[in-house]
């Protein structure tokens, strides 16, 4: 391949002085020809050997070039870690919407949008610009900003900011009707840095421009809004029809089989959501009477098939029927165990003084009941080997959750307290009583700021008249309260009929709700 046609294709990848330093200059601006100066160098000693035949890369491509991103960050790998798993459900969302943005035609320029990840790895590395240490817990943070135009800058980009390897990007990104040059010597130590000029000349946007942007001028609750409220509408509005289908199924499904309640686990779409309703009703259509076992039951859609620490009867939307079937028909097997689990608990209770075993679903990771027996059954014996003296009653009333991590017994700021199930139960009954004042004073204090915190999302709701506000799991009452507050103090006309979740990020999700983070900004955008 010729040197001009080189610069043809890498006109939009490289800084007008890389071709001065490869021996050529520029004439006027990129559409003009490019006169040759020297031919002592070429293209190639300042280009990676692969990217000399890359062609742009597809939607699939991409998301197999991005194979061991996932891997390293996909949510089932932090179960253990509820808040760490759902900051990056989050971002795997916004960097879904970012990458389908890039696909679509005619797109001219995307806004800066910063990610924040949580990388798993065996061993502790050092960490790189934008990275934090690896924690005891075996991942690290990794906080970046995306601001690439095209898919294959984006998956580099990614890869080189959470310190992955980008090789496996040469086999997909081989362009068969092209000849690859000799071997060549790869990136320049320095980054290529486009001159402020160029964009000035040309008209182009600077991405770099942009990012300083994003540095200086913090995004405020307002001017988001205004940005983003008619293409939040616009999807509300799209997703009306499917909304009610959704309503209808849900509303069928749960009078058939007497259910409790259907849930979802994750934050799927609504399209997602009916398709696993319509799934579950032609499985009742075809054989209703295993699905009966499951009268009473608060049935969640989730990754794994089973029942919940909770009792809740998990539907694994990657099963097929079968296996659903097989688990209606196990669930009397299930309901045994869950009387067992409640007599453990009790026997548990009665062994240190009164104090109630719970599970908080939004604070603990994800246990099957078979997981959660386990983890019960092993506390129990600890217990009962220790033979430490009973205390009747002297801690009745209060609360403690059990996990099966190695750390010290604390006290949660809601009033209970979590237990490592190895815990030494001498040490514990002692930490315990000592703070058994001071846990009575936070379950108070917590009792007290749920009911403002409801009040608040009542006369909230009503104010903006929402068609719902609610919150991600990961944000404590606290959080909500200040944010509700706050709230109640602003005109905001582009919430009407809008559906408000308060988060940590600002985002328009793909049926249109709106979220915000709970620590919002007000006021004109500052430098």
């Amino acid at each position: 391949m010729g040197a001009w046609k080189l610069a043809c294709i890498f006109r939009n990848v490289l800084p007008p002085e890389a071709f001065e330093e490869v021996g050529y200059h520029l004439h006027g601006s990129l559409s003009q020809r490019i006169i040759p100066v020297s031919d002592r160098f070429c293209l190639k000693k300042i280009l990676p050997h692969w990217l000399h035949y890359s062609r742009a890369l597809s939607g699939a491509e991409a998301i197999n070039a991005l194979r061991p991103f996932y891997f390293a960050v996909h949510p089932d790998f932090f179960g253990q870690h509820p808040r760490e798993r759902e900051i990056n459900e989050n971002s795997l969302k916004r960097l879904s919407v970012y990458l389908e943005n890039l696909q679509k035609p005619g797109f001219k320029s995307l806004k800066p949008t910063q990610l924040t990840f949580y990388i798993r790895e065996k061993t502790a590395q050092h960490s790189s610009e934008g990275q934090e240490p690896s924690s005891t817990s075996g991942f690290r943070a990794v906080r970046f900003t995306l601001h690439t135009s095209d898919l294959l800058s984006t998956v580099l980009y990614i890869l080189n900011s959470c310190s992955l390897s980008a090789e496996h990007i040469q086999s997909l990104n081989t362009n068969v009707h092209s000849q690859p040059l000799k071997e060549t010597t790869g990136m320049p130590g320095r980054p290529i840095k486009w001159h402020r000029s160029y964009y000035s000349f040309t008209g182009f946007k600077d991405p770099d421009e942009d990012l300083e942007q994003v540095s200086r001028v913090e995004t405020t609750l307002m001017s988001w809004l205004g940005s983003n409220g008619k293409s939040a509408v616009k999807k509300l509005k799209n997703s009306l029809p499917l909304r009610k289908e959704l309503d209808r199924l849900k509303s069928e499904l749960s009078e058939l089989l007497q259910l409790s309640d259907i849930r979802w686990q994750r934050g799927w779409g609504v399209a997602h959501r009916c398709s696993q309703l319509h799934s579950l009703s032609r499985l009742a259509q075809q054989s209703l009477e295993p699905l009966q076992n499951a009268k009473g039951c608060t049935i969640v859609f989730t990754d794994r098939s089973g029942m919940s620490a909770l009792g809740h009867v998990m539907l694994g939307t990657m099963d097929v029927h079968h296996h659903w079937t097989r688990l209606f028909e196990s669930l009397p097997n299930y309901f045994d165990l869950q009387r067992r689990m409640s007599v453990l608990e009790d026997q548990i209770s009665s062994l240190l003084g009164g104090i109630q075993v719970v599970y908080i679903e939004e604070l603990q990771p994800e246990f099957t009941i078979d997981e959660y027996y386990s983890l019960l059954n092993v506390f129990y014996n600890q217990l009962l080997k220790s033979r430490v003296p009973s205390h009747p009653q002297g801690l009745s009333g209060l609360q403690m959750i059990l996990s099966s991590d190695r750390y010290e017994p604390t006290l949660h700021e809601l009033g209970h307290f979590n237990i490592p199930a190895l815990s030494d139960p001498a040490g514990l009954q002692s930490f315990m009583r000592a703070k058994a004042r001071q846990a009575r004073e936070n379950m108070t204090r917590r009792e007290e700021l749920k009911v403002i915190e409801n009040e608040l999302i009542q006369a909230s709701t009503k104010k903006f008249s929402l068609e719902k506000l609610y919150k991600e799991p990961s944000i404590s009452s606290r959080q909500m309260v200040d944010c509700c507050k706050r709230l109640l103090g602003q005109s905001l006309p582009y919430l009407h009929g809008m559906r408000l979740c308060v988060s940590h990020f600002y985002s328009v999700m793909q049926d249109g709700d709106l979220c915000i983070p709970w620590d919002w900004k007000k006021g004109e955008a500052t430098k």
